[in-house]
C-alpha cells in the first residue's frame, strides 16, 4: 500500500533531504499500519506532533495509535504554531 506523507514547518526537516522542498513524499506502508507506526521511523518528537489529519480529517491524539491507514490516504502533520 502507498500513502502520501506530509510534514509541515519544522517537522519537514525529518523528511529525506530530497523531499523537504515539497514537504511530502510517497510512502509504502504495511497493511494495518497505524499513524504511530508511520511516525516512529521518522523520529518525530511527539511533543511536536500536534495537528494530524488523514485526508483532511483531524485525528485526535488518543486515536493515533489505533487509526489505520488505507491505500491512497494522505497523512499530514503540523507542529504547534504560535501566532497572533
Amino acid at each position: 500500500m502507498q500513502i502520501t506523507f506530509k510534514l509541515y514547518a519544522s517537522l519537514g526537516d525529518h523528511l529525506p533531504a530530497d523531499k523537504r522542498q515539497g514537504n511530502q513524499m510517497p510512502l509504502a506502508i504495511a497493511p494495518g499500519a497505524t499513524i504511530l507506526d508511520i511516525i516512529e521511523p521518522f523520529q518525530l518528537p511527539m511533543k511536536l506532533v500536534h495537528l494530524v489529519l488523514v485526508n483532511g480529517v483531524f485525528v485526535p491524539p488518543e486515536e493515533r495509535g489505533a487509526r489505520t491507514l488505507q491505500d491512497g490516504d494522505v497523512l499530514a502533520i503540523w507542529p504547534p504554531i504560535a501566532g497572533g
